[in-house]
């Protein structure tokens, strides 16, 4: 049966296919290049599972649940995970140095141009390296993939850029200053904690937008997306670089200041691409902003996810280490000069109708 409410031919339509399938192959070729870089870098690939006891506790991501059922009957619940992030560091406890894994993740309430229920994740881990090492990775690696599909510039929407120039690298609270006007670490203390009065009334100074119950979590959102956002990967690859430590749940606080943590994301075409830490191994730290995430879920979407235990177990064993989980699916689409996620994804995943 037809469904008279499809906006758009199926992505298996012979024409469709036929359309898809350029950007498709230049997602193989891209795959198998960097599989070819890792390993001559001596990183083991390594292939976690999907569903875990936790699918992640950031307060904003959305996981998929479902419910395994033992033989006499009792359902456990487990969840599609949001990244392979805490197995990976699970190996790391393990004794594994340097791994990389690409992972089919899952993510609930995300679709559009730029998001899909399933995608590819890129992660990688150094054990023993700073996180400005991930740096110069995640550069090479999109220069790679520029090679790899034949082109000298990746454009998406009315921004371009050029994948081989070097990057531009600027600190979140550069960032508010240049682009918004704010002074962003007067409104964080010494030990990370954050006023949400003093950001709020420097938002109403620049003119922007309050509202009553907006958190300073919700204030720094509002600036980074229709302030600071819209300036990056613009040109060139832009790295932004040293989170407030509110905003930075995996990673551990910089050496120099520690209202500010070793994260950055990297951006082409205002496109974010990745997601970098200097990886928190202090258990009892991770327990404590978990848990502070998942406050902050309950008030906004009431519901949590359970803690991984033998994660925060894992993690008292875990060596001084690097990560980086890189959106595979993106960077492809600016390699090949795709439009919209779903057309370098080999299967999409269909079309929901509600109501």
């Amino acid at each position: 049966m037809t469904d008279s409410r499809r906006s758009s031919p199926p992505w298996w339509r012979a024409s469709v296919h036929a359309d898809r399938r350029p950007f498709l192959i230049g997602r193989n070729r891209i795959q198998a290049a960097f599989r070819a870089r890792f390993a001559m870098q001596d990183f083991i690939e390594v292939d976690t599972a999907t569903l875990q006891a936790s699918p992640g506790n950031e307060a904003h991501l959305h996981a998929f649940r479902t419910d395994a059922i033992g033989h006499d009957g009792t359902a456990v619940p487990l969840y599609l995970h949001t990244s392979p992030e805490f197995a990976c560091k699970k190996l790391l406890a393990a004794g594994e140095t340097r791994i990389a894994c690409f992972a089919h993740v899952y993510r609930n309430r995300e679709r559009g141009p730029l998001h899909h229920p399933e995608f590819t994740m890129l992660e990688w881990y150094r054990v023993g390296e700073n996180y400005e090492q991930l740096m110069r990775d995640c550069v090479d690696l999109i220069a790679l993939a520029a090679e790899t599909a034949g082109t000298q510039r990746f454009v998406f929407g009315d921004k371009t850029v050029d994948p081989f120039a070097e990057p531009e690298r600027i600190s979140v609270a550069d960032a508010f200053t240049h682009y918004a006007g704010i002074d962003l670490l007067a409104t964080i203390e010494a030990d990370g904690t954050t006023d949400r009065d003093a950001l709020a009334r420097q938002l109403t100074a620049a003119g922007m937008r309050i509202a009553a119950d907006d958190t300073w979590a919700d204030l720094f959102s509002r600036v980074i997306v229709e302030k600071v956002e819209p300036n990056l990967g613009n040109g060139r690859v832009t790295i932004l670089d040293r989170y407030p430590v509110a905003e930075a749940a995996l990673a551990r606080p910089c050496a120099d200041d520690p209202r500010v943590a070793e994260r950055f994301e990297v951006y082409a075409c205002g496109v974010e691409l990745a997601n970098a830490f200097g990886e928190l191994t202090d258990a009892t730290e991770q327990r404590r902003r978990f848990q502070a995430e998942m406050a902050e879920k309950q008030r906004v979407y009431g519901e949590t996810y359970p803690l991984d235990e033998d994660f925060l177990e894992a993690l008292q064993q875990m060596p001084e280490a690097s990560g980086i989980a890189l959106g595979f699916d993106r960077l492809v689409m600016l390699a090949t000069g795709a439009l919209r996620i779903d057309q370098v994804i080999w299967a999409p995943v269909a079309e929901t109708h509600l109501g």
